[in-house]
C-alpha cells in the first residue's frame, strides 16, 4: 500500500499519496497549477491555488503592489491592469486562466526610466489625493485611450459623430463615461479628466 501524508486544509484533512508531482505541483497537492504570466515584459512562473485571483498573484506572489485591492468585487477599478492590451479588473480574473497572458501593471508603464505620459499628466495636473486608486486610474486610462484610438464607441458617443473605423474624439464627456468604472473616494475626478485630456490631444 502506498504511503500517505496528511495535509490540513481549513475544515478537512486530505489524504494525498506521496510520489510524482501532479500538474507540475511538488507533492501532488490538488487544486494547484503552475502557470507562466508575462508580467511587464518578463516571464514569471508561479504555482498557484486555483482560487487565486490575478490581483493576489501579482501582489502576494510576485511582489507587484501597484494594483490595489479595493472592493474585491470588480466595482471600484482600483485593481485595473492591462491583460493582452485590454484593461481588466484583476480581482475578478482567476490567475490560472491567464496562463501565457501579457499583463501590464502600473509598474511596467514607464520606459527607460521615463514615466508614461499619463503618469506625468497625473502629476502635472495633481490628479490624485490619497493615491490609492491612482494606479488603477492610470492603467484604465491607458487602455481607454487605446480603445478610443481603435474606434470603440462608448455610451456617450454620438452615432453621427462616430468615424468609420477611425479614432473617437475624447472630450470631457467621453472621458468621464469611459472612466466611470474607476472610483476615486477623494473626488479628484475633475483633474483626472484634465490629465487624460492632456494626453488624448
Amino acid at each position: 500500500m502506498e504511503p500517505h501524508r496528511l495535509v490540513e486544509d481549513a475544515e478537512t484533512v486530505l489524504r494525498i499519496p506521496q510520489g510524482e508531482p501532479e500538474n507540475g505541483v511538488p507533492g501532488g497537492l490538488p487544486g494547484h497549477s503552475t502557470v507562466t504570466l508575462h508580467v511587464n515584459g518578463a516571464a514569471r512562473t508561479v504555482t498557484l491555488d486555483h482560487r487565486t485571483t490575478l490581483l493576489d498573484a501579482l501582489r502576494e506572489h510576485l511582489g507587484l503592489t501597484g494594483a490595489k485591492k479595493g472592493c474585491d468585487h470588480g466595482q471600484c477599478g482600483a485593481c485595473t491592469v492591462l491583460v493582452d492590451g485590454r484593461r481588466a479588473n484583476s480581482c475578478l480574473l482567476p490567475a490560472v486562466a491567464q496562463d501565457g497572458a501579457r499583463v501590464t501593471t502600473v509598474e511596467g508603464l514607464a520606459e527607460n526610466g521615463r514615466l508614461h505620459p499619463l503618469q506625468e499628466a497625473f502629476v502635472d495636473r495633481d490628479a490624485l489625493q490619497c493615491g490609492y486608486c491612482t494606479p488603477g486610474q492610470i492603467c484604465s486610462a491607458v487602455g481607454m485611450l487605446a480603445e478610443a484610438e481603435e474606434g470603440f464607441p462608448s455610451h456617450a458617443t454620438e452615432p453621427a459623430a462616430l468615424p468609420a473605423g477611425g479614432p473617437v474624439a475624447l472630450g470631457p464627456e467621453e472621458i468621464r463615461e469611459r472612466m466611470s468604472g474607476n472610483l476615486c473616494r477623494c473626488g479628484a475626478y475633475p483633474h483626472i479628466v484634465e490629465a487624460i485630456g492632456d494626453v488624448a490631444r
